[in-house]
């Protein structure tokens, strides 16, 4: 059984520790994270083992980034990278995940209970899929992208790099999302939502802030 050091001490690592119990894939060795307040704490039964920088100290470990937005796992990894800590990362599914053969997931990407992918998705790295996230055929999910909960994508839609998508959205077939873009909670996405933007709504528009940015 593989050694795995899950980094976050977040609500994503509790949902993270519960699969692994289920696949047995992995033994968790503990929890890094940053602030001081949780490291000697106990997580779901794991030790939140130091600082995010003791991730060289378990050279034999895979990693896993169970921050809830991609920007900070982003950084993680820059970070992880610059330090030499970062040259394995562990992919975790749910076993009642339904992903088809052809599905291709990327290293440290988290897909939990009930999602589907159905036919020619790829999902990049440091992905999160949160329960019950369904991607239909074409699909492209750029790395750091977070989908969560109820998460419906229909055919060949592309959803950029660090994009976030809030729990019940919806987006139509053949749309883009921009890089580091956030689609509001139960919201529904007729047309492609530029890089950066936040949009929300049914059907989606922009916030007010964002207005002048659009044509």
């Amino acid at each position: 059984m593989t050694d795995l050091v899950l980094v976050a001490a977040s609500g994503l690592a509790r949902e993270t520790l519960a699969v692994l119990r289920l696949t047995g894939t992995h033994h968790v060795v503990g929890v890094l994270d940053d602030d001081p307040r949780r490291q000697g704490q106990d997580l779901d039964g794991v030790t939140v083992l130091g600082p995010i920088d003791h991730a060289a100290r378990y050279p034999e470990a895979e990693l896993l980034l169970c921050a809830g937005h991609g920007d900070t796992r982003r950084r993680m990894v820059r970070w992880l990278e610059s330090s030499g800590s970062a040259h394995r990362w562990a992919t975790v599914v749910h076993p009642g995940a339904s992903l088809a053969d052809d599905t291709v997931l990327g290293p440290g990407s988290i897909v939990l209970a009930g999602v589907v992918a159905t036919a020619d998705v790829v999902v990049g790295e440091h992905v999160v899929l949160m329960p019950g996230v369904v991607l239909t055929h074409g699909d492209r999910v750029a790395d750091f992208a977070t989908l969560c909960a109820g998460t419906v994508l229909g055919g060949d839609v592309h959803v950029g790099e660090g994009a976030y998508l809030g729990m019940g959205s919806r987006v139509r077939e053949r749309t883009s999302i921009g890089a580091g873009a956030t689609l509001g909670m139960g919201a529904c996405l007729l047309r492609d939502l530029p890089t950066g933007q936040t949009w929300v709504g049914t059907p989606a528009r922009p916030l007010p802030a964002d207005v002048s940015e659009v044509s």
